[in-house]
């Protein structure tokens, strides 16, 4: 039995302690906005924040986040730089196929609570292995500028 702190509330999961954290999600706990993309940790789909920060999902097992706290997409609007990310992404149109979106998002959540006005360089650096098949890489960019210094509500 693992207990997780997803989204604020604590869940007990009773899943192998190598499952990885995408697949309790997804089949264990029905939260499907968290994506399968790669399984190697090479594409961002999967990406949720541990302790505030994007780790990939599909490489992670359960018992290595147990008692931690985890965001993933549903509830990455209750903080402010969340909403100011999500609003931009609708701003600047940045959704495609929306495929890779909840990761991008998440990534871009990441960088942007540590450095509310990131350079070029560091937005390069921060979603560096969030791949786009769509390639609106010139959009997320765009975005994730947009947003600037948000006040945490």
């Amino acid at each position: 039995m693992q207990t997780l702190v997803i989204n604020g509330e604590r869940r007990q999961v009773d899943v192998p302690a190598d499952m990885p954290l995408l697949w309790v999600l997804r089949d264990e706990l029905g939260m499907t906005g968290t994506k399968f993309g790669c399984g190697l940790a090479q594409c961002g789909a999967c990406t949720v924040h541990l302790n505030g920060q994007p780790i990939r999902s599909c490489v992670t097992p359960v018992a290595a986040v147990a008692d931690q706290p985890i965001t993933t997409i549903e509830a990455i609007a209750d903080s402010a730089v969340g909403r100011a990310v999500q609003k931009a992404w609708l701003e600047h149109e940045v959704v495609q196929c929306g495929y890779c979106q909840s990761g991008q998002i998440i990534a871009a959540a990441a960088l942007l609570t540590s450095q509310p006005n990131p350079t070029d360089k560091a937005i390069d650096a921060a979603m560096a292995g969030n791949l786009c098949r769509c390639a609106t890489y010139t959009r997320i960019r765009a975005a994730i500028k947009s947003v600037g210094a948000v006040e945490e509500a």
